[in-house]
């Protein structure tokens, strides 16, 4: 009887924790809504689409990048807040010391995603572009693109590029709660590899330099992600060998 009441008690939790994630996402969308024009027009003086006209070939093109851009900022704001909802979630299954350790996982979390789509925006996106114009100009193509092909070639890309710039930090929180370990992540690392090359192709347009661009940096983050975690495993053997001297 004491189990099922602690399951309807997690589960009651869990929908508090789901509800207050959906409420923070309808209230920034609705600030994504109002500052779209504002980061849209902004992204038009970037010298990225200096040279691209903003024309539309359909009549639903600027109300889809509109939504588009509103939908990415509600995430923006949205995932510190749902990562925290998520920690205070599993919280009370970790040790005081677990929880003070995690804690600052949240932070981290966030500017990670915000250093992938930084990345991917100022580093991954312009290479895309001139290689693509190059080629287009060598073989005499007259470049005419809409707007939304222009954004929608621009989210596929900072989107994905900034959730696996989580991966080391999902790593070292995988690592600390003891599910995957260094030695584990080694022995998946030819399917890790196959899945993020696949992952790389997916997101990336469809030609063999913008592929490596966007493979390259995943299977440096992967074996980054097995520095981390090797780390981690070390730091967190230590400490539990002090406290057992303690004890």
């Amino acid at each position: 009887m004491e189990q099922e009441y602690t399951v309807v008690e997690h589960l009651t939790e869990l929908r508090k924790r789901l509800v207050i994630i959906s409420l923070a996402f309808v209230v920034s969308l609705g600030i994504g809504f109002a500052i779209a024009t504002r980061i849209l027009n902004f992204i038009k003086m970037q010298p990225t689409a200096a040279n691209v006209e903003w024309n539309v070939f359909g009549f639903t093109d600027g109300i889809m990048i509109y939504f588009k851009c509103a939908l990415l900022l509600a995430i923006l704001i949205t995932l510190p807040i749902a990562l925290h909802q998520i920690w205070l979630f599993v919280k009370p299954g970790l040790s005081e010391a677990e929880a003070k350790g995690t804690a600052w996982f949240i932070p981290a979390s966030f500017f990670l995603f915000l250093a992938g789509v930084s990345f991917s925006y100022f580093v991954m996106f312009p290479m895309m572009l001139n290689f693509m114009s190059n080629i287009n100009q060598s073989i005499g193509a007259t470049e005419t693109y809409g707007m939304n092909q222009y954004f929608s070639f621009l989210f596929n890309l900072v989107i994905p590029v900034g959730i696996v710039f989580e991966m080391p930090i999902v790593i070292m929180f995988l690592t600390k709660l003891g599910i995957v370990t260094p030695a584990s992540l080694r022995k998946m690392r030819k399917v890790a590899y196959f899945a993020l090359v696949v992952l790389g192709v997916l997101i990336s347009p469809p030609d063999f330099i913008s592929d490596i661009l966007i493979i390259v940096p995943l299977l440096v983050l992967f074996e980054f992600s097995i520095i981390i975690s090797s780390w981690t495993l070390k730091r967190t053997n230590k400490r539990l060998a002090e406290m057992a001297l303690k004890e």
